[in-house]
C-alpha cells in the first residue's frame, strides 16, 4: 500500500466509511466533496515555500522562520547545487517536509540510482520528468520502494513534471512539439498515473483537466506558477492566483519570489494564507452552499 492509499484508509476509518466510497459533507441540503472542507482547512498546509536562495544560511533562516507557517519547503537545483545534500538533511533534522525538485530526466538506470540516493534523505515528495517516458519513471517508483523498504522509512512521493510553467505554445514548438500545453500536459499525467506515479507537478490552468480526466482523489497535483493578484508574473506563462490553484484541483501550490522577494516573508505568507482562505470562502457562499463557518474554523 503506497502512501496515499494509507492517508486515504486512515481518513476513511475516522469518518466510518468504506475507502472507496467519496467523503461528503452537508452544508445545509447540499452534500460537498470533502476536498473543498479540506482545501479551505489547511491552506496553510498546502503552501510549499520554493527556497530558491544562494545558501544554506539563508535557506535554513527562511526554515525557522516560516515553518510554522506552511506545509513543506522545495529545495531545487540552485540551493541543491549550492549546499549539496547536507542542506536536505538539515532541513529535515528541523522537522519541516521537503519537496525535492531536481526534476530528474535520464535514462533509466541512472535515475533509479538517484531517487534510491534522494530517498535516503528523508523527503516527503520528489520529481522526475515524465518526457523521460514510462520506462524511466516505472523504475523511478520502483527504486523509491527499494530504498524505503531498506531503511524501514516511509516511501517519498515520487511525481512527474509536465510541462514547465514558463513553456507555452512556441516554446513547445521550437523543440518540435506540435501540440498545445494542455494536450500535452494531459497525455503525460495519464501515462504518468498509468506506471504508478503518485501524481503530477502541472500548472494551475491544467490541474482542473486532470482532476476531470483522471478522477483520481489520491493522484497529487502540484502547481507552480503561483502568484498573489498583486505580483508579477515574471518568467512564468501559465499563472493563477493560490485560491485559483486549489479551487482547480491542486493539493499543493508552490510560490517563491512573492514570498522570499518580501520585506517581511512571514507577513507575507500570512497575508496569502488569508487572501487565499477568503477567497475560497466566497467561492463556496457563490455557489450556494449557505453560510459557513471560517475557513480556519471548517
Amino acid at each position: 500500500m503506497n502512501p496515499a492509499e494509507e492517508d486515504l484508509l486512515h481518513a476513511a476509518r475516522a469518518e466510518g466509511r468504506r475507502a472507496d466510497q467519496p467523503a461528503t459533507l452537508e452544508f445545509g441540503s447540499h452534500a460537498v466533496p470533502a476536498q473543498i472542507k479540506t482545501m479551505t482547512k489547511s491552506v496553510a498546509e498546502r503552501l510549499i515555500i520554493a527556497l530558491d536562495v544562494e545558501s544554506a544560511a539563508q535557506a535554513l533562516r527562511l526554515v525557522e522562520r516560516l515553518q510554522p507557517l506552511v506545509g513543506m519547503f522545495k529545495v531545487g537545483s540552485q540551493l541543491f547545487t549550492a549546499a549539496g545534500p547536507q542542506i536536505v538533511r538539515r532541513i529535515v533534522q528541523a522537522g519541516a517536509r521537503v519537496f525535492l525538485d531536481l526534476k530528474f530526466h535520464d535514462i533509466p538506470n541512472t535515475v533509479a540510482g538517484a531517487i534510491a540516493e534522494a530517498t535516503r534523505l528523508g523527503i516527503h515528495i520528489l520529481n522526475v520528468h515524465a518526457l523521460g517516458g514510462s520506462e524511466m519513471m516505472r523504475r523511478a517508483v520502483e527504486a523509491a520502494h527499494k530504498a524505503s523498504e531498506r531503511q524501514n522509512t516511509a516511501r517519498p512521493r515520487v511525481i512527474a513534471v509536465t510541462v514547465l510553467t514558463s513553456a507555452d505554445q512556441k516554446a513547445l514548438a521550437e523543440v518540435g512539439i506540435d501540440e498545445p500545453p494542455a494536450a500535452l500536459v494531459l497525455r503525460l499525467a495519464k501515462l504518468a498515473a498509468q506506471v504508478g506515479l503518485d501524481g503530477v507537478v502541472a500548472s494551475p490552468q491544467e490541474a482542473s483537466l486532470i482532476r476531470a480526466s483522471l478522477q483520481r482523489d489520491d493522484f497529487l497535483i502540484v502547481t507552480p506558477g503561483v502568484r498573489p493578484a498583486s505580483t508579477a508574473a515574471h518568467d512564468q506563462k501559465r499563472v493563477a492566483t493560490p485560491a485559483a490553484a486549489i479551487r482547480a484541483g491542486a493539493d499543493y501550490v508552490v510560490m517563491g519570489r512573492a514570498v522570499l522577494e518580501a520585506p517581511d516573508p512571514e507577513e507575507a505568507v500570512r497575508r496569502i494564507i488569508e487572501e487565499t482562505e477568503r477567497a475560497l470562502e466566497t467561492q463556496m457562499k457563490s455557489a450556494n452552499l449557505g453560510n459557513l463557518a471560517s475557513p480556519r474554523d471548517v
